[in-house]
């Protein structure tokens, strides 16, 4: 089974956000997003997870599909603890809320740190952690349910080159341990290089270049040589002020 976008189109205010876009992602396949501020790739998030309305189009979900969203800034409530925090999910949605004991709870918790790498940090808070850290909690948190889809949101971003390179290592390794399409939005070529098998660039809503990863580096679409090269010559209208 696989996630399938068909036709998808979204506008605020007049203005065409996604223009018809249409793809696919596989099982255990994960899908780059990529473009310039403002192209869309927020917004394609967020109406795959729920979080807004389309316009107009089909989103096909595989059967009985759990979706995880992981958010630019982590998003961990700075009131709860790790362990609150993973556990939040379970608790007050109203689907888990009777399915699993207070001791079933703890162990799902431990063993989704362990899968990010952060055993026995469950009594810390969210300021207490580096930004790689609440990254990877923030991860722990979105597989809590084992989603067979998993959206992240900008997975890097204001992150060192080195704890980057660690996020891409675990977004890799939570896909093929869940067996999850995914779908990662992000502007860095380090990210779309070690954790994507597939990239879309969008584009004023459109979809402009469609290809794997090398199709992408070797820039033979003139879109996809513009964003590897970050020119400013180019199909793309860059904004300079």
């Amino acid at each position: 089974m696989s996630l399938e976008v068909k036709n998808l189109s979204k506008s605020f205010e007049g203005k065409k956000v996604l223009n018809n876009i249409s793809f696919q992602i596989a099982n255990g396949q994960t899908l780059g997003v990529i473009g310039f501020s403002g192209s869309g790739k927020s917004t394609l998030l967020k109406i795959i997870s729920g979080i807004l309305e389309k316009d107009s189009g089909e989103i096909i979900y595989p059967k009985d599909s759990e979706i995880a969203m992981s958010f630019q800034y982590s998003a961990l409530f700075d009131f709860l603890d790790v362990y609150d925090n993973i556990a939040f999910p379970l608790v007050e949605r109203k689907e888990f809320r009777s399915k699993y004991t207070k001791e079933e709870i703890s162990k799902i918790v431990s063993e989704k740190l362990k899968m990010v790498g952060l055993q026995g940090i469950e009594d810390l808070y969210p300021s207490e952690l580096s930004g790689g850290m609440q990254k990877r909690v923030g991860f722990a948190r979105a597989i809590v349910t084992n989603p067979k889809i998993i959206l992240y949101d900008e997975p890097t971003a204001g992150l060192d080159p080195v704890t980057s390179t660690m996020i891409e290592d675990y977004i890799v390794r939570l896909k093929n341990e869940l067996n999850a399409s995914c779908v990662v939005v992000t502007h860095q070529l380090s990210t779309i290089k070690r954790a994507v098998d597939y990239v879309i660039m969008l584009y004023q809503g459109n979809i402009v270049f469609k290809g794997n990863v090398q199709e992408l580096l070797e820039g033979r679409n003139d879109y996809a040589r513009q964003f590897v090269s970050a020119s400013i010559n180019g199909p793309m209208n860059i904004a300079t002020r």
